[in-house]
């Protein structure tokens, strides 16, 4: 028997898409006449209970976030609420802690909840979130992370890292040290870090010492006052601005000198890195922008438009009192 998921396989289309072409919501018209052609060719006979069942109209757009005390998260939700309002949405917004079980639920609770659509602010995509969001049959967008055959937005992490290795090389720093995160999480923990390593990898007489913390800036300054004793790098790269924060105040603490000692930079460009001393270089993300063209792109989706797959926005190097050119010996 065919079945939805066949139909929109053939299509080259979202599950989501082909639920509102069978219930004559907004898809665009070479969309609709390929549909029409493939429905034709298969027999395909749409359940009509099922169907009813999702008619109703809810203009209730869903937000799962990772954790409550991220600014970036904030920036993000920001931009989220403003463009859902303008636009006739309410919000229903979770918070996974980042647990994935937790997030997993949070998905089906607001697939329950009959939302229009769903806005994942993700650590990672498993295989658990594809078969959840292949089955829920609405718009779906992951942000923060890329994600193969479902449509997301992400940040140019990649190029971040590599342009934030560029810039210590040209300063004429050749040891690093690298406080990461955990790879689960894909666009912070490889991503920037991956970017900054191959910036490295035609430079000559490089060191690069890489410890993995935690988002958290408790366990970063405990991990950092370890560290940075043991350590001879001149330049330190944190792979997140509250990292880099956390590592400044254990700095300090060990009565380094920043940025003679060495100099330290991180990423995101949060309003914090301007209220500590020295203030730190940083590579800035558009967060807000991300929230409110997430906003814009679900109600494409839901509207029947087309959209990339893949959205990535941009960043911009800050440069700040953190970082100095080294010294020659």
């Amino acid at each position: 028997m065919v079945t939805i998921n066949d139909i929109a396989r053939q299509a080259g289309v979202a599950k989501s898409t082909v639920s509102r072409y069978l219930n004559n919501g907004s898809v665009s018209s070479a969309t609709r006449k390929k549909l029409d052609e493939i429905v034709k060719e298969t027999g395909y006979t749409p359940n009509t209970f099922a169907r009813s069942l999702k008619a109703a109209k809810t203009n209730m757009i869903g937000v799962i976030i990772p954790r409550l005390n991220s600014a970036s998260t904030n920036e993000v939700l920001s931009g989220i609420d403003q463009k859902a309002r303008e636009n006739g949405y309410d919000l229903i917004i979770t918070n996974s802690n980042q647990n994935m079980q937790r997030e997993l639920g949070n998905i089906q609770t607001l697939i329950k909840q009959k939302v229009e659509g769903i806005i994942l602010l993700a650590r990672e995509i498993t295989e658990s979130h594809r078969k959840l969001i292949n089955d829920a049959n609405i718009p779906f967008l992951v942000l923060g992370q890329k994600a193969e055959a479902i449509h997301s937005m992400a940040y140019a992490d990649y190029e971040a890292g590599y342009t934030i290795g560029r810039y210590a090389v040209e300063l004429g720093h050749r040891d690093f040290l690298f406080f990461g995160v955990s790879e689960q999480d894909k666009a912070v923990g490889s991503e920037r870090k991956n970017g900054f390593l191959d910036s490295l990898e035609n430079v000559t007489e490089t060191n690069v010492t890489i410890i993995e913390t935690s988002f958290s800036k408790r366990i970063a300054y405990q991990d950092a006052l370890t560290s940075l004793p043991k350590s001879t790098a001149s330049y330190v790269v944190c792979a997140t601005d509250n990292i880099a924060i956390a590592v400044l105040k254990a700095a300090v603490e060990l009565e380094y000198s920043i940025p003679e000692k060495f100099s330290i930079s991180g990423f995101g460009g949060y309003e914090e890195t301007d209220y500590v001393q020295p203030t730190i270089t940083t590579m800035s993300y558009p967060y807000k922008e991300m929230g409110i063209q997430a906003v814009e792109n679900l109600t494409k989706l839901l509207e029947g438009t087309d959209i990339p797959y893949e959205t990535l926005l941009p960043n911009e190097l800050i440069v700040k009192n953190s970082t100095i050119r080294k010294k020659r010996v």
